[in-house]
């Protein structure tokens, strides 16, 4: 075996995202329907911003397809999504439905250019969902989540939201730069 090869590790198949296709055969043209509800593993997030729960409820729907060179995985996942508005913090919260679509090679069907391409494996019988899913999943949040597509985000200067407070709200704020002629425009006052 060549030195730069990955080291292949084994699947825990009591794993609910490593699905077995051992069903299938290896018969081209034969076909399975999984439909599943599994706990949602970590990393299925934007860094604390947006992102699937731990433990919330991925409902897949997949359809698994044996062809040539392996096991083609497609159809959608379903998954609860929670976090912060971009713009004023409040709690965003939503469901998010996405497409699925993943060849999974058999080993023997493996070359050395297939490892640079970062290809999906099989290993034996059993393939690993949870990769596919998480970029699936986290390549369709938002990047900035928002409350409401209107959301007017937070006054610069008191740090209310800027939908919870009166239109003409605002602040007067001196500029610092300004501060001694705002002194000699109160003297002049005075004066008078």
């Amino acid at each position: 075996m060549p030195e730069n090869r990955k080291q292949q590790h084994r699947l825990d198949p009591r794993n609910p995202l490593v699905l077995d296709t051992r069903e299938l055969g290896r018969r081209p043209g034969s076909m399975r329907e999984v439909q599943l509800s599994v706990p949602a593993p970590e990393g299925f997030e934007l860094v604390d911003l947006i992102g699937v729960p731990l433990g919330a409820d991925l409902d897949l729907d997949h359809r698994l397809d044996s062809v040539m060179d392996g096991v083609q995985v497609s159809g959608f996942v379903t998954a609860p999504v929670s976090g912060e508005c971009g713009r004023c913090l409040s709690d965003v919260s939503d469901t998010l439905r996405v497409k699925v679509q993943e060849l999974y090679v058999y080993p023997e069907a493996a070359t050395e250019h297939d490892e640079e391409d970062d290809v999906s494996r099989l290993h034996g019988d059993f393939l690993d969902l949870a990769p596919v899913l998480r970029d699936a999943v986290v390549l369709a949040l938002p990047l900035n989540p928002l409350c409401q597509e209107d959301c007017q985000g937070l006054c610069a200067t008191c740090g209310e939201r800027l939908d919870d407070l009166p239109g003409d709200h605002s602040h007067d704020v001196t500029d610092a730069r300004w501060g001694a002629l705002a002194g000699l425009l109160q003297q002049t006052d005075q004066e008078k």
